[in-house]
């Protein structure tokens, strides 16, 4: 029998996870590491001596692996050499040791470290006749294996042929045939020399009943080619034959088809030049070869492009108006664009196409109006997405010497129009990215440039197609990730959100008679009045655009479907009264305006994606030192202002009647409700100010005014944005009286002419202004302060200094 005792020894060492590697004793191997981890265990490997612990991950794909991700039997290794590559990567000579246990890591940062655990089988005797033949049965198995795989070296087999040590001798062996990283494992993981050797000798067995078959396989088919290129020999024989007997079909009737084609079509010169040299390669090519297919789809692309077909472009300003009405409700100042261009197009025949850059949010018509301007002006349309394109050869396509090449989308798009100067919808331009393939933004720089397209070269047609006839336009949600010289190509027209009155009308013109159509229904069957829809409006959606609210009607509509079958009814008429009972409970609420003046409370106004919405603003004294708190999910901005708006105050504490050291005497919390919703913005700065100025005097504000507005530190008033969306919030809350700033006077001729009709708009240009018209009955002294045109630097000083004072009783609230 085979008697042998065991030594068992233990380290710490640093451990080294390996992905899809599997390292036995007296291996020698190279590999790379690149995980800062690892780079660190070589590091104290190195210091130490130079012994570490490699060991498998259980998942090859895992990037970041934990204890529990590692096989627990591994080998400790000796690092030989490291070579330090480009791009923070080391390159590792290691040289197997021995095979170990992990009884308890003893560390996982910066690095991996642990107990191993080594066993060490020591021979009393010499080899039983067991492992003998067991030994050689192995090396039987391994030579037979050799001959068949083909992959490895005579000098391996003789190296192998020599070891005396059954342990290492099935460690040797394991490591020179293919496995798979389980197979491996299992045998790292047995530390018995004989039971090793049984589990080689099991699987040298296995793998050569597999490489019996595959070598069948190839035999099969390694006739099936013989038979092949026989074939192909005897094709070409009568190829000859019928070229002598003066046949033309084959290639020769192929090419000269083409050229028929080519006499009828009205090619540009340098198009007719491409093709014909492109026949003649195809003649002197052999029948069936690989070559020739590549050309006849290059072929087959230039003849379907349409280099001089084109639609007639009908200009005819009164009917474009009445399809853009038709089509589409409100978008005025994209129909006044068309119109414009149209009408200096009627003038001048050669003017280039504009490129027009739809930007809003989602929903609001953007891409639904490319197709009525292409309706209008008579132009063949087509859509080309680009969002998650990533690669330049999606818009200039791949070079013909790649193997499966394309043309790029542009090229695409106009074979798909049919025509030279179609309408194409450049579709989510926003949301192109780049990475390694190139920057496909940069690519559209020429598309996009009325100055470069007339000669736009695909890569793969490497013809020059003119683009200048075409009219693109463009749509995105945000400006913001476009590039900026791709901006600059481009005509932006913003599209604000929907009002109201504009949804409605949208829903009673085209949603409702849509979606009862496309349900089965007729105006007999179902009927939705203005109020009804007015009332889905505000409390069923919540949105800039009208997409939920087609859905809503279209659950109405199916609804009314389900009663009038069941029901025999004919006619459904949905109340504001019934809506509960066919959508569900109300999913939206709007705030209304105070019910009466109250101090400390103020009514802002707040620009959202999905429209505007007032925002309450609550202001609470409390005795203590000074310390401002604010929340409610305030972002910075709006947290700046909140000090700007305090220092404005400190500064102003004498005309407006407050005790000069209230901020040493009482603490002051700031709430804008609804906390779990983020707050940001600098245009509720006049807001809080006057409800801080309200909550400090004890003078009301008046319920029914609401403001917007940005404030500085001499009680200025600044412009903002949206305050289309903003005026039409609060005129839905019931509020009459709307402070603005002086500079957005301009944008209110945006709102619609109804709502100015019963909004008072207040135009402040300072605080004065915003504090006498929020504030029930104020008795203030002048807040302005007559200041010279350069301040002096006491003033600065005695600014700074009030800042920094009111900055010391401020609580982090991040913290």
């Amino acid at each position: 029998m085979y008697e042998s005792k065991k030594v068992i020894k233990k380290h710490i060492l640093p451990l080294l996870p390996l992905r899809g590697l599997t390292v036995f004793p007296y291996m020698i191997l190279h590999f790379d590491v690149g995980r800062v981890k690892s780079i660190k265990a070589l590091e104290e490997a190195m210091i130490n001596n130079q012994l570490i612990f490699l060991v498998t991950q259980k998942e090859a794909k895992n990037d970041s692996p934990g204890e529990e991700d590692v096989y627990n039997v591994g080998t400790i290794s000796k690092v030989k050499q490291l070579l330090k590559l480009p791009g923070d990567t080391i390159r590792v000579l290691v040289e197997g040791v021995s095979r170990a246990e992990i009884t308890e890591f003893t560390q996982n940062e910066p690095f991996f470290a642990a107990e191993v655990e080594e066993q060490i089988y020591v021979n009393d005797d010499k080899q039983s006749v067991e492992i003998e033949a067991l030994k050689r049965r192995v090396l039987s198995a391994f030579e037979d294996y050799v001959g068949l795989s083909n992959k490895i070296s005579p000098e391996t087999v003789l190296s192998i042929t020599t070891i005396e040590d059954p342990g290492q001798l099935s460690d040797m062996v394991a490591s020179n045939i293919f496995l798979k990283v389980e197979q491996k494992q299992e045998i790292l993981n047995e530390f018995d020399p004989k039971i090793r050797l049984e589990k080689i000798l099991e699987i040298l067995l296995k793998e050569m009943e597999i490489l019996e078959i595959e070598k069948n396989i190839n035999t099969k088919v390694r006739k099936q080619i013989d038979k092949m290129q026989k074939e192909y020999y005897l094709r070409e024989q009568l190829k000859a034959i019928q070229s002598e007997l003066g046949d033309k079909e084959g290639v020769t009737g192929e090419v000269e088809e083409y050229k028929e084609k080519l006499k009828k079509a009205e090619f540009p010169e340098e198009v007719e030049k491409k093709v014909l040299k492109e026949l003649d390669r195809l003649l002197k090519m052999q029948s069936g070869s690989a070559e020739g297919s590549v050309i006849r789809t290059y072929l087959d692309w230039v003849f379907d492009l349409p280099w001089n077909k084109e639609t007639e472009e009908v200009i005819d300003l009164k009917k474009a108006e009445e399809i853009l009405d038709e089509d589409h409700y409100g978008l005025e100042k994209v129909k006044d664009r068309i119109v414009e261009y149209l009408a200096v197009r009627k003038l001048k025949n050669n003017l280039k196409g504009p490129i027009l850059c739809l930007v809003g949010p989602p929903g609001v018509g953007k891409t639904s109006i490319a197709k009525s301007i292409a309706r209008a002006l008579n132009r063949n349309y087509v859509r080309m997405s680009l969002g998650g394109v990533k690669d330049e050869a999606e818009i200039r396509g791949h070079r013909r010497t790649y193997v499966g090449a394309m043309p790029g989308r542009i090229i695409a798009s106009l074979k798909q129009a049919g025509t030279k100067n179609p309408l194409i919808l450049l579709d989510e331009i926003d949301k192109m990215s780049s990475d390694f393939r190139g920057d496909p933004a940069s690519a559209m720089l020429e598309v996009l440039d009325g100055e470069q397209n007339f000669a736009f070269r695909d890569h793969y047609m490497e013809l020059p197609f003119d683009l200048s006839n075409v009219m693109f336009l463009t749509t995105a949600n945000s400006l913001e990730t476009i590039p900026r010289p791709l901006l600059d190509r481009m005509e932006v027209i913003h599209i604000s959100s929907y009002t109201e009155e504009e949804k409605v009308n949208i829903a009673l013109k085209y949603l409702i008679p849509k979606q009862i159509e496309a349900h089965g229904l007729d105006k007999k069957n179902i009927e939705i009045d203005e109020n009804t829809a007015r009332d889905v409006i505000n409390y069923y959606t919540r949105e800039a655009g009208v997409r939920s609210l087609e859905r809503e009607f279209a659950n109405l509509c199916r609804k009314a479907a389900r009663t009038i079958v069941s029901s025999r009814s004919k006619t459904i008429k949905i109340t504001s009264e019934k809506l509960e009972k066919y959508l569900g409970a109300k999913k939206f609420r709007y705030d209304k305006a105070n019910e009466k003046d109250e101090a400390g409370i103020a009514t802002g106004l707040a620009w959202t994606p999905v429209g505007g919405d007032t925002l309450s603003i609550e202001v609470s004294l409390m005795d203590g030192n000074g310390k401002l708190e604010l929340t409610g999910h305030l972002g910075d901005i709006m947290k700046e202002s909140a000090r700007a708006a305090m220092s404005f105050i400190r500064s102003k504490a004498d005309q407006l009647h407050i005790d000069k050291n209230f901020y040493n005497k009482f603490d002051i919390h700031i709430h804008v409700p609804e906390g779990a919703i983020p707050k940001d913005g600098p245009s509720a700065g006049i807001t809080l100010a006057t409800a801080m100025i309200s909550a400090l005097t004890g003078l009301p504000v008046k319920k029914n005014v609401a403001m917007t507005g940005e404030i500085t530190l001499r009680g200025r008033v600044l412009p903002i944005g949206g305050l289309k969306e903003k005026v039409l919030a609060a005129h839905r809350a019931g509020i009459n009286t709307v402070i603005v700033p002086m500079d957005n006077k301009k944008d209110i001729d945006d709102i619609p002419e109804n709502v100015r009709k019963k909004v008072k708009f207040v135009l402040a240009s300072d605080m004065e202004t915003v504090i006498s018209t929020a504030l029930a009955k104020p008795n203030f002294k002048r807040l302005k302060n007559k200041m010279p045109d350069k301040l002096s630097d006491e003033v600065i000083a005695e600014e700074q200094a009030a800042v920094t004072s009111l900055e010391k009783g401020i609580i982090n609230i991040e913290q």
